[in-house]
Order: structure tokens, then sequence, then C-alpha cells
């Protein structure tokens, strides 16, 4: 019987109480005082489980897909695990992100910095930095403790250590393409929106995802079918990569068309100047008067911030100029035709070595673009 969507986070989630209790239980081992103990709980409670946790829930998925059946108890753990240490990492990103650009809110309460006062020891402010830092300490401590005897233990660790490092890289891209007090979208062009959502974005939220399932089932770097050689990760890479791309892209363009209604927040990437793929597509392709308009309304903050935003949603809408909705209809229909394309030339595994898990299957990319297709939220 399929499990519900709900049913599927509320099985992901108990395994977050579990790991929360292991990671309290160990500050008490290490004799942290009582006030340090609460306040790494609640970090751990208000920044990593808040979220739609598709990340992590992907990895189970992918197991399962990979496996064919339905997973042991013990599996489940170990890749829910695998999953809640992609949790964690978000939250590390996204605590301190919260801070570098200065955001009021996240998830629909304030951010973690901006918290007055944690269970009676006072507000976070700086002390956040840390609380990051203890966010990203916790995945190695976990897998440590429950992967350290497994043959794939270092290929967790270097996943976990590469895709960290390339998502800083993106994130220093972005940070001084568009820097908070000094906005000049003159820097901004496609290419660069391509390199910072790959980097920042779609490493550690599409790749890392299947590329630790991928290590728990056993697939090899290299493996052979009917005499083809299979390079798996380099062919996850080559799929899961675009598939980040086009993710970012649609939330590029939900953010500036998408109701409140539908995805959730109020969008302000025009407003916060943000590199978007609407404003490179715009820079791109717009007349010199498009873009002087741009130059003089995009990233405007002030008393008449909703009169320019709504300038250049104006610019955006028109169907005889820049016609922004139909760019990214076209747009869209050709990622999910590339990337269909490019899935249907992995090599399905023999029937009879399906059971054992240890090759790419198709389905496991299907699964994820199936997630991120006509999304609205």
């Amino acid at each position: 019987m399929a499990i519900s969507k709900a049913d599927k986070r509320d099985k992901f989630l108990a395994v977050f109480e579990r790991i929360r209790e292991e990671l309290i239980n160990h500050m008490k081992s290490e004799n942290m005082p009582e006030d340090a103990v609460t306040w790494f709980n609640e970090n751990l409670v208000y920044n990593v489980p808040g979220g739609k946790l598709n990340r992590g829930i992907s990895v189970v998925d992918t197991v399962a897909i990979l496996l064919n059946r339905p997973l042991t108890d013990d599996e489940y753990f170990k890749a829910a695990l695998l999953g809640w240490c992609i949790e964690l990492l978000q939250a590390f990103f996204l605590v301190s992100d919260d801070m570098m650009d200065a955001s009021i809110s996240r998830r629909g309460q304030p951010c973690w910095y901006r918290v007055h006062d944690v269970k009676g020891l006072g507000k976070v402010h700086n002390i956040a930095i840390n609380d990051s830092f203890m966010l990203e300490g916790a995945i190695y401590h976990l897998l440590k403790t429950h992967f350290r005897r497994e043959s794939y233990y270092v290929d967790l660790l270097e996943l976990f250590q590469e895709v960290t490092y390339k998502t800083e890289m993106g994130q220093l891209v972005d940070l001084i393409t568009a820097p908070e007090e000094n906005i000049d979208i003159r820097k901004y062009n496609l290419d660069k929106h391509t390199f910072i959502v790959r980097y920042k974005t779609a490493f550690y939220s599409f790749y890392l995802s299947v590329a630790l399932a991928m290590r728990m089932c056993g697939v090899p770097d290299v493996y052979e079918i009917n005499g083809k050689t299979i390079e798996a990760y380099k062919e996850a890479d080559r799929i899961l990569i675009p598939m980040g791309e086009f993710f970012q892209v649609q939330d590029d363009y939900l953010d500036y068309h998408g109701t409140e209604a539908e995805i959730g927040k109020i969008g302000t990437d025009i407003v916060d100047g943000k590199c978007s793929w609407c404003v490179c597509t715009a820079l791109a392709y717009g007349t010199e008067a498009q873009k002087q308009l741009l130059y003089e309304n995009y990233g405007k903050k002030g008393t008449d911030q909703a009169v320019r935003e709504q300038a250049v949603k104006d610019m955006y809408n028109d169907e005889q100029g820049l016609n922004i909705p139909r760019r990214y209809e076209e747009y869209q229909k050709k990622a999910v035709a590339d990337i269909n394309a490019m899935i249907d030339q992995v090599p399905e595994p023999e029937a009879h070595e399906v059971g054992k898990g240890n090759r790419l299957r198709r389905d496991a990319f299907r699964a994820f673009l199936s997630k991120i297709t006509d999304r609205k939220a």
C-alpha cells in the first residue's frame, strides 16, 4: 500500500526525534552545562525540522528505488539519518545566510539570529554564528556514530565536505555579485546566474541526496552494462545539476509571478535586487530603454519601492515586449525535455541485477523530476 505524503513526513520526523535525543545525550556526556544543552536543543528544534524536508526524504526515496523493494527498519533508519544530515547542512547554511542577508523571517518565524529569548537564556544575535557551526558539526558526529564501520564511510565524509565547499563557493559569488548595500545589476548575466545556482543550490539540494543513497546502496564509481562503461556519479551529476538549476529558475519565476497564496510568501527579489533568472533574462533580451528602466527601478528600496517594483513587473508582463511568462514557459519546456532526454540515456541494469541496488536506475531521477515539475511553491 502506498504511503501518503503526510505519513511519509511523520515517519521521517520520528527519526529526527531519535537523532535529537542522541545529540543531546552526547552533549550531556561531554559535561556541557545545563543551559548550554537547553540552548543547543532549541537550536536544533527551531532550525532543522521546519522546512519541506524534500532533500532529506529524497535520500529514503532513492534508496527504495535503487533496492526496488521496501526498506527494512535498519535500512530506513540509516537512509533517513543521511537525509537528516542534509537537513542539518541546510540549517547550517540558512542560519548563516540569514545573518549575511540581514533577513527578517524564515519559514514563517523570525530568523534564528533575531530570536529575542531562548528559554529565558537571552537573545541569540551573534551567537547564531557559533550555532550554525554546531549544526554542521552534528553531521560529522552522526556519520561517525552510525557509519564508521561501513566500507563507504569515507565516501560519505567526502560527499558532505565537497558539497559544502561548493555551496560556499556559490554563496561567495552571490554575495559579491549582489552585495546588499551596493547593488549594480550591470554585473548580472545568465552565465553568472547559472554558476551561482549550480554551486549554491544544485549540489546540496539535488546531487547530494541521490549520491548519498547511491553510496549506501553500494553503487560503485565505475561499472559495465553490456560492454558499456558507466561512471555512475558523473552520470548523476550530469542529470541532477541541470535539474537543480531548473528548480532555482522556477523559484525565481515564482517569486515574481506566484501569488502569496500559491507560494506561501511575498516575493521580494525585485525590491531586494536579487540576481534572479528573470532580471538576467530581461538584461539579455531587453532593449536599451527596457534596461534603463531596470537600472532605475530594480533593487531600489524606499518609500516608493512598491511603485518601482510594479514598474518592473509591468515590463516583465508586457506581452508585446519582454513577456517573461512566455520566455519562462519556453525555458521550462526545453529544460524538462532536455533532462528527460538525459535520463533516457542512463542504461538500465539487467533484470537479475535490479534487486541488488548497486546500479543506477532511471526511476531515481524521474522521481526527483516529478517532485519539481509544475510546482507552485
